[in-house]
């Protein structure tokens, strides 16, 4: 049986690597990056956009007139309701700043650099995470300090 030819193109994703590969990114996996980050930017752009008219709608509905019963139950849906369209404003806010954060360094020439210890982080953590600052090791213990 022959070898498979690779049919990865200029608009393939990332090479493929071995699990757990520390690398520099290549120009190749960059574009992909880019590409993908660019798409994520658009499609949370649009996020935020529809959850803040969501909230604008929500507090529209909330002036309108309704009974005395209905008032405290009301009010009690609204404000779960506005706080749950506020909550998930904020972390498409943030989503929206790693992205172009990530943008930023691929322009910089940093992306794919740990920011705490200027490694290489590993291509499936970046695969996974393409906004990802830190390499693993790092990011384990910001979330477990010795």
């Amino acid at each position: 049986m022959a070898p498979k030819k690779s049919t990865a193109g200029a608009g393939a994703g990332p090479a493929p690597r071995q699990r757990g590969h520390r690398s520099i990114v290549t120009k190749r996996d960059l574009q992909a990056y880019r590409r993908r980050l660019e798409g994520e930017l658009a499609e949370l752009t649009g996020q935020r956009r529809d959850l803040e008219e969501a909230a604008g709608a929500s507090m529209a509905e909330a002036a309108g007139e309704v009974g005395f019963d209905e008032e405290y139950t009301a009010a009690g849906t609204y404000t779960f309701e506005r706080e749950r369209d506020l909550s998930l404003v904020d972390n498409v806010k943030d989503l929206i700043q790693k992205v172009q954060h990530a943008l930023t360094r691929i322009d910089e020439g940093s992306y794919g650099r740990c920011e705490v210890c200027d490694g290489p982080i590993e291509a499936e953590r970046l695969d996974a995470l393409p906004y990802a600052t830190v390499c693993l090791v790092d990011a384990r213990r910001r979330v477990r300090p010795r």
